[in-house]
């Protein structure tokens, strides 16, 4: 039996987060909506950061509110801290996503802590959600390289990865932050986490900024894992990590698996009418290869000459 894989959609909020053009909340929520009906596991819905620290995603409140729910998808919101968990709690996202940094620089410059502060801090809002009876996913950014502190040793990921499976984490997101994963890099890394944490669900985040977001997702699904975030139309970046491109494309990782025989749940044609509307939802143009090509077997009328040359 095919391997059934996990997609999760993360557009909504770590594509728009990054969007210069301010989508109005209707159609935030229609584009969720539309996303809805394409079979994900998860859509990010949205972030419950500062207003002032990511101001496109203030509306975070009325979007949640606002979301037509689907049976079967997980809507969940990344959360930066206590207080933002409590703003979460009434938006009753089905799981809550946290975020710190593999690499000391990164994590200082997005969150404004030490990794030892952010540690503390993440195990605070764990405690609280528990107890609010709300799962905790946890990112580990730049678990692959940081843009400022270059290579990231795979111990350190390891150990923050058992520190927080011992916490409580629902689930570990391992993070290509901008983009500078390569493929035995990611084999290894993922090898390493699932026995180093067995029970717990890893999640890879993969960004495409050196074109090798496909090719380290299938490097991921050979050594063992099921769960994959992207982002249609590859939107996306890191708003603290230059050079950060967009995320590795929906559309293509499910192509991809779709393509070697994996189970994803993501019907394509609807995904790919999804990101046919994405350049009037952001102001700008988006598309991928997936998207200007079609699918490997789209089909073509042939010329119209060839009948009178080649009768039947």
């Amino acid at each position: 039996m095919s391997r059934r894989l996990e997609i999760n959609e993360v557009s909504p909020r770590d594509g728009l987060q990054m969007e210069r053009n301010n989508v109005p909340t209707e159609s935030k929520i229609a584009f969720i909506d539309a996303l809805s009906a394409c079979g994900f596991a998860r859509i990010e819905v949205t972030s419950y950061t500062s207003p002032k620290a990511i101001p496109t995603l203030a509306d975070a409140e009325a979007v949640m509110a606002g979301i037509e729910r689907v049976a079967g998808v997980k809507y969940t919101a990344l959360v930066p801290n206590l207080r933002g968990m409590e703003r979460a709690v009434a938006g009753r996202p089905d799981e809550i996503n946290l975020v710190m940094s593999a690499s000391e620089t990164h994590n200082r410059a997005n969150l404004r802590m030490t990794r030892a502060q952010s540690l503390a801090t993440l195990k605070e809002v764990m405690r609280a959600a528990e107890g609010a009876d709300l799962p905790c996913n946890v990112s580990l950014s730049t678990a692959f390289g940081c843009p400022f502190d270059g290579e990231v040793d795979p111990q350190e990921v390891i150990a923050l990865a058992r520190a927080l499976a011992d916490a409580g984490a629902a689930g570990i997101t391992v993070c290509d932050t901008t983009g500078m994963a390569y493929p035995t890099q990611v084999a290894s890394l993922c090898e390493q986490l699932q026995q180093a944490v067995p029970g717990v669900p890893l999640t890879i985040h993969l960004h495409n900024t050196r074109g090798m977001g496909l090719a380290n997702a299938l490097a991921a699904f050979n050594a063992g894992i099921d769960r994959f975030d992207g982002a249609s139309g590859g939107l996306g970046g890191c708003p603290y990590a230059p050079g950060a491109s967009g995320n590795v494309s929906t559309e293509e990782l499910v192509h991809m698996f779709d393509a070697i025989g994996c189970r994803t749940g993501v019907g394509l044609d609807a995904l790919l009418a999804v990101v046919g509307s994405m350049s009037d939802l952001v102001g700008r143009p988006v598309s991928s290869q997936l998207a200007q090509a079609g699918p490997r077997l789209r089909r073509f009328a042939p010329p119209s000459w060839l009948a009178e040359k080649f009768p039947q």
